[in-house]
């Protein structure tokens, strides 16, 4: 090798790494931000600056239209929605979708419902961001499971009802092995259950707590597009819930609440916010 060609080898080899330096600094930063259930006045503060002055938001399906209108309106909006059946983008999509856009947008907002963290693979999305080398920011949100009972006028905690909550998921991911959530367990494992996405399957669970002798007179609520105007609540108990949902077509998006503390929603739902 002749002493030009080795100079330009070396030449090259720094080029190269200065343009690798320069595109690790011209990586954008990617913000998880959580939309709230849709009530757009439980938007965060913070998630409301982030989608003003956004380059590219990635949405999805549950984002209400009032909170979309949020958005800078130069911003590119890319719909990543996922539903029950009906896929916009596949999440290994999404997540390249965040990467390939950091890569030349400054602000980039993955606008998530509820909270990014509660059941919203916000986790799983961040996880893969980092490994990418891309800077992750989350902003939390309002998750539906505190909120659409509120609407609804049933508190999680009460004194004479209720001093302990758990939060599960009621869809798990498709092909699994075996189910992971021990329904059974968390029968008796605290005083108030509220289940996400579980309407599918629901006479699965009812199923499941009425095996681990729980009483079927056990009071239950199901709250649909909590927060919304068009809120909606059907309340039963373990042994009508799934016969009311039959007969009077109630669909999801609905969160469940289990337990006795679901009695105040006839003391307490007369004071919905406005």
């Amino acid at each position: 090798m002749s002493h030009l060609t080795a100079i330009n080898t070396i030449m090259n080899r720094q080029d190269a790494k200065n343009a690798k330096e320069e595109n690790k600094r011209c990586l954008g930063k990617v913000y998880l931000v959580g939309a709230g259930p849709g009530d757009p006045g439980l938007m965060t503060l913070k998630g409301k600056g982030l989608l003003e002055c956004a380059d590219v938001v990635v949405y999805d399906a549950l984002v209400s239209p009032q909170i979309l209108l949020m958005i800078n309106p130069q911003a590119e909006k890319i719909d990543a929605g996922k539903r029950s059946g009906r896929h916009s983008l596949l999440q290994e999509e999404t997540t390249q979708l965040l990467i390939e856009k950091a890569q030349t947008q400054a602000v980039v907002v993955r606008l998530k419902g509820g909270d990014p963290f509660v059941f919203g693979r916000g986790g799983e999305e961040m996880e893969d961001l980092l490994r990418a080398g891309v800077p992750v920011e989350v902003v939390p949100g309002v998750t539906s499971g505190i909120a659409a009972p509120a609407y609804a006028g049933i508190p999680l905690t009460h004194r004479a009802y209720s001093s302990s909550v758990t939060f599960v998921t009621g869809h798990e991911s498709v092909g699994k092995y075996r189910p992971a959530v021990n329904w059974q367990a968390i029968a008796h494992g605290s005083e108030t259950i509220v289940v996400y996405m579980g309407i599918h399957n629901l006479p699965y669970i009812v199923e499941e707590f009425t095996a681990a002798e729980m009483s079927p007179q056990t009071p239950v609520a199901l709250v649909r597009w909590g927060t919304r105007p068009e809120q909606e609540e059907l309340i039963g108990t373990l042994e009508t819930i799934v016969s009311q949902v039959e007969e009077s077509g109630f669909e999801a998006p609905a969160i469940a609440v289990i337990g006795n503390i679901v009695k105040l929603h006839a003391v307490l739902s007369g004071c919905r916010p406005c």
